[in-house]
């Protein structure tokens, strides 16, 4: 039964962690984030929710779903702060155009090929 409700929580937090990364991307890099990874993150994170509600009652199905979520956005709350601490934000802009444009190209290598 543990292992079940860990498993839940996993597939919450994995599921809402990309969703809640199309937020972080610009216009460009986000819509194809959003056409392409989060659509399959919303479908995890459904499913997710309808696993713990078959395996469990609904109350911890709630109760998992609010710490998966208060665990990301901690998560990203912390990231966030370190990052803005560590680098200066001309770096924070460059690594952030780096990883949006090497989204795109990886997207479409994988739709082509």
């Amino acid at each position: 039964m543990i292992i079940k409700y860990i498993s839940f929580l996993i597939g919450v937090i994995w599921s809402y962690s990309i969703i809640k990364t199309q937020s972080v991307f610009s216009k460009k890099a986000g819509l194809i984030f959003k056409i392409f990874i989060t659509k399959v993150s919303w479908l995890t994170l459904i499913t997710a929710c309808y696993f713990g509600y078959k395996n469990f009652n609904i109350k911890y199905t709630i109760i998992g779903l609010v710490i998966g979520i208060l665990l990301v956005n901690l998560g990203f709350y912390l990231l966030k702060k370190y990052i803005n601490k560590k680098l200066s934000p001309q770096k924070i802009t460059s690594i952030k155009s780096f990883f949006e444009y090497t989204l795109i190209i990886l997207i479409f290598y994988f739709i082509l090929f």
